[in-house]
């Protein structure tokens, strides 16, 4: 093994089979790094495409023994194909996850989409499409994780929120992204206390903008866009994915077991204008 920086022992995910959803690309995929450069080495890789489920898993794979030195036969990475808007999915996923870890310790629902229409003219079917993936996905994950956790002794589950949870975004329009992430930060609390003499916590991690491989193509074509949303982050730049590791390193990991139903905002100051 290779040296490692000292930290607190409580923030280790050594040992822990770990789980994200949407975990192919972006966001998902950060988090992925993060658990394996914080221990973990039984890590799921959830996403829509199995294709693109397993070669994000050969990647986490590949870091975990080529850069932090663990061995072969150390690492369990595998990609699953989910449709987290279908419960069915879930349900099989988890259902493979069981079969072959046995327990689950840590999950992430990172699974989401963001689409930009006036209200008046947002079609319906994508709406209805965002609210299945952003909400109903996250109850699907995080229920069935509970499910899991439960008779092993409770576990902790992340649900990825937004800044726009709290706030309406300009000047772009999103009303029904940001009524989805409102409703994931709530189903956070709400499932908190649900399940918490169970031992299963559940917090929310809410990003503010931030420069993913897929938003970067977007400002590159409009850096108009860009220069207003750091002009409206009082830190003046957009967050780094890396930015969001330590976040949610310590809402996996032992170092949070008092907290539970409380939401963790890396925005760089965006909501406390």
């Amino acid at each position: 093994m290779s040296d490692r920086p000292i930290t607190l022992p409580t923030f280790s995910m050594q040992g822990k089979v770990c789980m994200v959803t949407g975990a192919a690309r972006g966001l998902g995929l950060e988090f992925c790094r993060a658990f394996i450069e914080s221990g973990c080495t039984s890590l799921i890789v959830l996403d829509l495409k199995e294709s693109e489920a397993k070669a994000a898993a050969d990647e986490l794979s590949a870091l975990a023994i080529e850069h932090f030195g663990y061995e072969a036969k150390e690492v369990k990475v595998i990609g699953i194909a989910c449709d987290v808007s279908s419960e069915p999915s879930v349900k099989l996923a988890y259902a493979t996850i069981m079969e072959t870890f046995g327990r689950i310790d840590a999950v992430v629902a990172s699974a989401g989409i963001v689409e930009n229409y006036s209200a008046l003219d947002y079609p319906a079917d994508r709406a209805k499409l965002l609210f299945d993936i952003n909400v109903h996905g996250v109850f699907y994950t995080a229920r069935e994780a509970a499910r899991n956790m439960i008779p092993n002794g409770g576990g902790s589950i992340i649900l990825i929120s937004s800044m726009s949870a709290n706030i309406v975004n300009i000047p772009q329009l999103q009303t029904p992204y940001n009524a989805s992430k409102a409703a994931v930060k709530h189903l956070a609390s709400s499932l908190a206390v649900e399940w918490a003499k169970d031992n299963v916590r559940v917090n929310s991690l809410s990003p503010g903008y931030m420069m993913t491989k897929l938003t970067k193509t977007i400002l590159d074509k409009d850096p108009e866009l860009k220069s207003t949303w750091e002009r409206l982050t009082p830190m003046g730049r957009m967050g780094n994915p890396e930015d969001l590791d330590g976040a949610i390193v310590f809402l996996a990991s032992d170092a949070s077991k008092f907290m539970t139903g409380s939401e963790i905002r890396v925005d760089g100051g965006y909501c406390v204008l």
